[in-house]
Order: C-alpha cells, then sequence, then structure tokens
C-alpha cells in the first residue's frame, strides 16, 4: 500500500532528504530515462473497458538474450516508478531503493535487467515524471477528466497492464519481483496470477496474502480529509479550484500512521515549531512536528491528485488473493519492520507458516528500527544482503 507520506522534490519528506545527505550512498549510475508504455484498450478485473491506457516505466541494467534476468521494481502507495538513480544530476534525491538498486548492489543491475513501472491511478499526476491512466486523464469518448467516473481499478489491473510491458520488452522469466507496501502487494498478485514467470517474491512491509479490516478502515481515514474538503465537490474539481487542503491533510495522516513512536521522539522531541510561540499560550501556536508535516504535507499536495488518490486506497481495499495463494510457486521473502503500526511483522510471520503448510517456500527477515512502516523505504538496505543471498538461492 503505501508506504506513504513522502514529500520534498514532489515525493520525498525532509527526513529523506536527510536521509540521502547522510548516507552520501551513491546513486545508480544513470542518467535514467522515463518511457511510456501504451495499451490501445484494457479491460479491467471488474469488466470496464478502459481506452487509451498509458503507464511510465524506467529500466536499469541489460536483459540478457535468453530475457530470464528480469526482476519488476512495482512502487508503493504514495510513490512512482522511480525506483533508482537521477533523472538528471542535480536531482535533490536518487530512487526511493537506490541504495539497493544498481552495479554491485543488492539488486545488482550488473546482472539483472530492472523495471519499475508506474501503477493506474498513480497519485502524482502533476510530476512530469509520472505517466498513469486514472480519473484525472482524458476520456476520449467525452473530451473532458473522467474524475469519479472512471472504472474502479485493483492492483491486479496495474499488475496486468506491466505484466503487457514486460511482454513488450522481451522478459521470459522474472527472477523477482519485489517491492515494499503497496509494491509488495504488486508483487504477491504477480505471484499469483502468473506462477510459471515468477521464481521470487520480494515482500518488504506488506500485509501478505490480504488486507486487514483494520487497514481497510485506516485507508478510509487515510483519504476522508479530501472527501470532506468541499472543494472536492464529489470530484469535479478538474479545471477550478482544487481540494488542495484536504489533500494536504489527508497526507500528513498517511505520513504519521507510516512513522512510530520512536521516530517521533528522535525528529522532533517535545520541541515547539517556533521557540518564540508556546503552543499553550495560542491556539495557533503548534509544536514541530505538527508544523512539519502541515509543511510537507502542502509540498506533496502540488503534485497529488485527490481522485487519484481514492482511487488508489480504494485499490489497496480490495487486495484479497485468497484462494489464489494455492497457485503460487514462488519462493517468498517476506521482510517486515519491527516498528510497523501498519502492517506489523506477525502478519508477515502468519503469512509464511500458510504459505508453507502448502509446500511453498517462504522465509522472513525483520528490518530493524524505530521509524516504523517507512523503514521498508528508506531503510531497506539494513536486510540488502538478505536479498542478495535470496535471489542467488
Amino acid at each position: 500500500m503505501k508506504a506513504m507520506g513522502v514529500v520534498g522534490r514532489g515525493r520525498w519528506m525532509l527526513p529523506a532528504l536527510l536521509f540521502w545527505a547522510a548516507t552520501g550512498a551513491p546513486a545508480y549510475d544513470g542518467p535514467v530515462e522515463k518511457k511510456i508504455f501504451t495499451l490501445p484498450m484494457y479491460t479491467t478485473v471488474g469488466g470496464k473497458t478502459i481506452k487509451n491506457v498509458r503507464v511510465g516505466y524506467e529500466t536499469y541494467g541489460t536483459l540478457n538474450a535468453t530475457g530470464d534476468n528480469a526482476i519488476f521494481i512495482p512502487h508503493f502507495f504514495t510513490s512512482t516508478s522511480h525506483a533508482a538513480g537521477k533523472y538528471k544530476p542535480a536531482d535533490a534525491a536518487p530512487g526511493y531503493w537506490d541504495p539497493i538498486i544498481g552495479a554491485g548492489k543488492p539488486i545488482d543491475t550488473d546482472k539483472y535487467f530492472v523495471i519499475s513501472a508506474d501503477a493506474l491511478v498513480n497519485l502524482n499526476t502533476k510530476d512530469p515524471n509520472v505517466t498513469t491512466t486514472g480519473p484525472a486523464s482524458t476520456n476520449p469518448d467525452t473530451g473532458k477528466p473522467y474524475g469519479m467516473t472512471f472504472p474502479v481499478v485493483t492492483y491486479r489491473d496495474s499488475v496486468r497492464v506491466h505484466k503487457a510491458l514486460v511482454d513488450s520488452l522481451g522478459v521470459k522469466k522474472l527472477k523477482a519481483v519485489a517491492g515494499a507496501s503497496g509494491g509488495s502487494i504488486q508483487a504477491m498478485e504477480w505471484g499469483a496470477l502468473y506462477p510459471d514467470l515468477v521464481e521470487r517474491v520480494i515482500h518488504v512491509i506488506g500485509p501478505g496474502f490480504d488486507i486487514s479490516p483494520y487497514v481497510v478502515e485506516m485507508l478510509d481515514i487515510w483519504v476522508m480529509p479530501i472527501r470532506l474538503d468541499p472543494k472536492w465537490n464529489n470530484g469535479d474539481y478538474y479545471g477550478k479550484d482544487e481540494p488542495v487542503a484536504g489533500v494536504t491533510q489527508a497526507l500528513k495522516v498517511v505520513t504519521i500512521t507510516a512513522r512510530a513512536h520512536g521516530w517521533a521522539e528522535k525528529t522532533f522531541a517535545y520541541k515547539w515549531a517556533d521557540a518564540a510561540k508556546d503552543p499553550g499560550a495560542e491556539m495557533g501556536n503548534v509544536f514541530a512536528i505538527e508544523d512539519t508535516l502541515n509543511k510537507t504535507g502542502a509540498a506533496r499536495a502540488a503534485t497529488t491528485d485527490a481522485n487519484s488518490m481514492i482511487y488508489t486506497a480504494k485499490a489497496n481495499q480490495l487486495y484479497n488473493l485468497g484462494d489464489d495463494v494455492k497457485k503460487m510457486k514462488a519462493k517468498i521473502l517476506f521482510m517486515p519492520a519491527k516498528s510497523d503500526l501498519i502492517f506489523p511483522p506477525e502478519l508477515s510471520q502468519r503469512a509464511a507458516e500458510r504459505y508453507r503448510a502448502q509446500n511453498g517456500v517462504a522465509e522472513v527477515v525483520v528490518i530493524d528500527g524505530d521509524g516504523g512502516h517507512l523503514e521498508g523505504v528508506l531503510n531497506v538496505a539494513k536486510q540488502g544482503e538478505a536479498i542478495r543471498a535470496f535471489l542467488a538461492r
């Protein structure tokens, strides 16, 4: 689902930028080129037809002659296909999983051909490096944005579109599909839909084989501020004042639920936003954490489409493999984060036990740290060697 709440440069929160500055990790040797894949027609899982489906994608490394050294990286809730490297040297930060994707890194681009693509209804419709089809797209039958008339889509729909992309690139076998949060959901869908294509699933900060009712409601709460903003207007806001305030607060809620107590204490402590403005003196005076998350939410809202955020929340809510788990053949590496409040480690443990019970191969390794759900995005390299070893088995 999301591993979420990221801002800055249209995608990263301030803490993420500080992370890159502190590590000084070299980015994937680019520059990375964004390309576009198009399907003239696509029929959704729900039976609705969408014309002119377009998704952006990028690749790293080289596909071998037999087409069997590919790894696909689906992205999380608020992210994009920009998994590694930079589009240009001046970019503030590389792609979100750059510490583990590149020459000599755990997902070694000297060995593997790595593909990442924008999901359907990607939130970041105003980011020039994102191409997606969703409610903000123009309906070719009306010449106007779809808005809330766009069909409901699931992550399975994104996977099916991405499968067509992978086929067009000449891929014959996927060594692995690896993703965090919403990307981990898509990775599992890949394993269930295409058991003879996918050899391994790397399920980072994921829910296992379905979404819990608790997270179904959490997703509803994430998008509630958008629905409560009068400017949302039931999704009819294109060409008008957009529900920026609702989107800002929605992203703030996503961010705090994607973190944990330890992160908040270490990052902000009990500090005021302004040392001269005691929150106890005036209602308008706030704490540092409030001020920072408000500002990063507003920055992130600049690239976010409100309707697309609602559609992406629905895609997450609809995830449930059910008996399709029995079709899977892939080896699975579950990689939960110790402090994750959204998908705690016991969900991965439970899913691994279920998979082993049907004679599947499953491993569980935990990402340590107090950063919450986002440990699987910002600190996935803590278990980088586990990923390297899993790909080698």
